[in-house]
């Protein structure tokens, strides 16, 4: 009995499939395992006394606190800066739609050192601040500065092309039955959007969570107070201390796979909603 095989409409799946492990395991996977590793030559006290420290759980916390918040408030602001780019003519338009991706093609060092002398007690905008009472640089405050800068660009280049592609048809529809604009955009256009916007935060945290440059400037890398993660793993490889900081990357490495798995699941859930819908 012959068995039909049935090819693929593109050839070479499985050469491109092999290429693409390849180098999957040479780029992703083996430096990941590397860290597994090399740390396992600590034992559990030692591991645990490592991951544990006091200053360590402090930059976590500080790390992944700061992450969250600034992809959150990047959600907010990338979304409505989206919808303005997409939505709105207006005079200067593509340089605003330019300068967007400036994050991305700036050095992070230049924008740690530039953030820095803007927000300084006798920067630009710090001199105000600081009489306030709000004092930016060399303050946990200063860290969530850096990140939300870095971070805006991903919400705002996934949310963008959704918006383009809303057919305007649905929201003409929706006002002759008698929506308001409120309506239209809650019932119509958010959950449209709510998926890339979702992908664009997890972009915007994932990226956040391993920024060093920009961060380092205006963190002021205090200890127990505006130091992060990224810096202490550095600053123990500076020590020769490599099976601490290896310890320490992969603490990083599995929260922030499982928070980008949650996030990934939260994504599939809202796109099989929105498909059921």
């Amino acid at each position: 009995m012959s068995t039909f095989k049935q090819h693929s409409v593109l050839p070479g799946f499985n050469l491109a499939l092999g290429f693409t492990l390849l180098y999957l395991s040479l780029v992703v996977l083996i430096p990941l395992s590397a860290a597994f590793i090399y740390s396992a030559k600590l034992t559990w006290p030692e591991f645990w006394n490592a991951v544990t420290a006091p200053r360590v759980v402090a930059s976590y916390r500080l790390t992944f606190g700061a992450s969250f918040a600034a992809a959150a408030v990047n959600a907010f602001f990338g979304l409505l800066v989206a919808w303005v780019l997409v939505r709105y003519p207006f005079p200067g338009k593509r340089l605003v739609d330019a300068l967007i991706d400036l994050p991305f093609a700036l050095p992070t060092s230049v924008a740690g050192i530039t953030l820095t002398a803007i927000y300084a007690g006798n920067g630009w905008l710090g001199q105000y601040l600081e009489p306030l009472g709000i004092k930016v640089a060399f303050t946990p405050l200063g860290v969530f500065v850096a990140l939300t800068f870095i971070g805006l660009p991903f919400v705002v280049r996934t949310v963008q092309p959704v918006l383009e592609d809303i057919e305007k048809e649905l929201e003409e529809a929706a006002a002759m039955l008698g929506a308001t604009r409120w309506q239209t955009f809650r019932y119509i256009i958010f959950p449209a959007v709510l998926p890339a916007l979702t992908t664009g935060f997890a972009l915007a945290f994932a990226r956040a969570i391993g920024e060093y440059g920009s961060v380092i400037f205006i963190a002021g890398n205090i200890p127990m107070v505006s130091e992060i993660t990224p810096l202490l793993i550095i600053t123990k490889l500076e020590q020769y201390d490599y099976a601490g900081a290896t310890a320490i990357a992969v603490v990083m490495l599995v929260i922030s796979f499982i928070l980008l798995l949650i996030i990934n699941l939260l994504q599939w859930w809202v796109r099989h909603r929105s498909t059921k819908a």
